[in-house]
């Protein structure tokens, strides 16, 4: 589905469904250099079980014009009125790493537009090194590398995907090399420039789930704590043996929880 905000287009996936404004509602928001398609069994699914679906492409990512935006509190001003352009009032918010964070603050700072959240790989604050946003600044190919690396578990590095003949590791470094020039280096300073995210993650009303790998090297689910006691409404499950691409890794012990939430 094409929409149009601040004079951009927008692409979201619906499950080839038209959004209805008297059905519950579900975004989904992308990490760094991503896009809709990480989404692809969450969406199909709760389409198909009578809520409206927006897996969503941030600005300047996979089918969306525009420049991406460069906090976290424009992308999640830019997600409220996302909802606005498709007609809708409230939704719940999932979203992964970056996304996550652009939930958080969805939530805070919009509280009447937002019924549920569900973090997915998430930690607050997210710090980035100085070394892995040089790389990104510069557009190398090392801080994909990097990404990618330490985005998938031990396990995951050598196989072991639920859908055989698909390859994790490669089918996310894909991915991020279809983003544009900044993108990667935008997504990451906004994630390490996001100082608001605990005083927002106490200021949220709705209830919130984190779904967190135990091997995740990038968002380590030892660095919940503080956003888990912040958050005043909110359940941590933390799935064995996954990495930060818990999408990929575990798609559906992640489906199972969130139909539990959203």
């Amino acid at each position: 589905m094409k929409l149009r905000v601040n004079n951009e287009e927008v692409y979201a996936a619906t499950g080839n469904r038209v959004p209805d404004p008297e059905l519950e509602s579900v975004v989904f928001i992308h990490g760094t250099g991503q896009d809709h398609t990480i989404w692809v069994l969450p969406t199909r699914y709760f389409a198909r079980h009578g809520k409206n679906v927006l897996a969503i492409d941030l600005p300047g990512h996979g089918r969306s014009g525009g420049t991406p935006l460069e906090t976290i509190k424009d992308m999640a001003d830019w997600v409220v009125a996302v909802l606005d352009s498709a007609g809708l009032s409230r939704a719940a918010l999932v979203g992964h790493s970056l996304g996550s964070l652009v939930a958080i603050a969805a939530a805070a700072r919009h509280p009447d537009r937002v019924r549920a959240i569900a973090l997915v790989s998430t930690t607050v604050p997210m710090p980035v090194s100085e070394f892995l946003l040089d790389k990104a600044r510069d557009n190398s190919h090392m801080a994909i590398d990097m990404l990618n690396f330490w985005g998938y578990s031990k396990s995951a590095q050598i196989g072991g995907n639920a859908t055989p003949g698909n390859w994790m590791l490669g089918g996310g470094m894909r991915l991020m090399e279809k983003a544009g020039p900044g993108v990667i280096f935008t997504d990451l300073n906004a994630c390490n420039e996001y100082v608001e995210g605990l005083g927002h993650a106490a200021n949220v009303k709705c209830p919130a789930l984190m779904i967190l790998g135990d091997r995740d090297m990038l968002t380590p689910s030892r660095s919940t704590r503080k956003v888990a006691e912040a958050l005043p409404d909110a359940e941590t499950v933390i799935l064995e043996g996954a990495g930060h691409a818990l999408l990929a890794e575990r798609s559906d012990p992640v489906l199972d929880q969130l139909i539990r939430v959203v």
